[in-house]
């Protein structure tokens, strides 16, 4: 089966460099051309997908209007990778948040937007200080450097997690409660200059895993997602740039398997990540290539299925770091179409979902790229 490609896409790691590159900071690449600017914002939607987005236009039509071109996520499409890129401008090999799940060697498996072991719900975060598992120096604490005034305008919830510390490390922290604090706040953190604002909205991403992507209830959301994006787009002071991206697309899962009652994927395998559309497999020693070969059988063309370095070599992480590399599963497995690998007993709740992301296909990598000037 032949392996996506993507390559010749923008990446969204390039976004945030762009933009602080156009606000004068010579240390970055200005490399999606963003034109020169004083006050910035890069808004991020979780779960905004190209296809999505194009599929309903109508229930978005600023969004539709301002929608520049795509960008790609990388590998593993999901939204602990996503917001680790646009925090260090890098690919998931690099900055080493590697999935939803994903196993620190000596440690066990960590769950990445709770910092908690996968396993137990273990608090992780005496155990993985969120700058050891993330050491690299942050966009945020490089824009500061830079005389850039720096803001995050997300959640209050968020506030202080170890997923912030690790990612937007070097900003000031706004917390918001709601779409009216989120763009008021927004717009306010673009009163100095050079000034730069990360706001980050969810909601959207939640109404396609509860109920699907381009349901009544995801669609409902996207309209007020555009009026955010229009109240934000109209206050605007003279010459700033709004900037509109996502972390990751969607898709509607059709079809289950589920891996712990499949004994043919379990022998030889001691520890198990990712999510329902990306998954890290970890065996034991010795075991990797039996592994590799009973989850190609099994899964067969609903999978791309390959090993750590198979992965690495075909660019699926970007460059891939001595210290992330431990971090990939020794057998990778993405899902292709609409098929998912759930373990309903171990993540019940992640099972249950209806809408998810993660893998290669364009509906999961491809996010657009909006841009506005005020």
């Amino acid at each position: 089966m032949d392996l996506p490609v993507l390559a010749d896409v923008p990446h969204l790691g390039q976004v945030v460099p762009s933009v602080l590159s156009a606000l004068g900071a010579s240390e970055f690449a200005n490399s999606l051309a963003v034109p020169e600017t004083s006050k910035a914002c890069v808004l991020l939607i979780d779960g905004l997908g190209w296809e999505l987005l194009a599929a309903h236009a109508e229930d978005a039509p600023v969004l539709t209007e301002l929608a520049k071109c795509p960008l790609r996520v990388g590998f593993p499409a999901t939204t602990a990778a996503g917001v680790a890129a646009i925090g260090t401008g890098l690919a998931s090999g690099e900055h080493g948040m590697v999935g939803y799940t994903f196993e620190m060697p000596g440690t066990g498996v960590l769950n990445a937007l709770r910092w908690c072991s996968h396993v137990d719900g273990g608090d992780l975060r005496g155990a993985l200080p969120p700058r050891e598992v993330q050491p690299l120096p942050t966009t945020f604490e490089r824009a500061t450097a830079a005389g850039i005034e720096t803001s995050v305008v997300s959640s209050a919830q968020f506030a202080n997690t170890a997923l912030t510390r690790a990612t937007q490390t070097g900003a000031r922290y706004v917390g918001v409660h709601a779409l009216g604090d989120l763009a008021a706040l927004a717009l306010r953190a673009l009163d100095g200059a050079p000034a730069f604002c990360y706001a980050y909205h969810s909601e959207l991403d939640m109404m396609g895993h509860l109920y699907g992507p381009g349901s009544l209830p995801w669609r409902m959301q996207l309209r007020h997602v555009d009026r955010l994006v229009e109240s934000i787009v109209d206050g605007l002071p003279a010459g700033a740039l709004l900037a509109v991206v996502a972390d990751h697309g969607m898709v509607d899962v059709d079809g289950v398997l589920d891996i712990d009652e499949t004994p043919e994927l379990a022998a030889g395998v001691r520890a198990i990540g990712g999510e329902v559309r990306a998954r890290h497999v970890y065996t034991e020693a010795g075991a990797a290539a039996d592994v590799l070969t009973a989850w190609r059988e099994v899964l067969g063309d609903r999978a791309w299925v390959l090993s750590r370095d198979e992965a690495a070599e075909a660019g699926w992480f970007g460059p891939v770091s001595d210290r992330v590399r431990p971090r990939i599963g020794d057998v990778v497995a993405a899902a292709t179409g609409r098929f998912g690998m759930v373990r309903e007993l171990a993540e019940a709740v992640e099972s249950s979902l209806k809408g998810h992301h993660g893998s290669l296909t364009t509906a999961e990598q491809l996010v657009p790229l909006v841009l506005a000037r005020g």
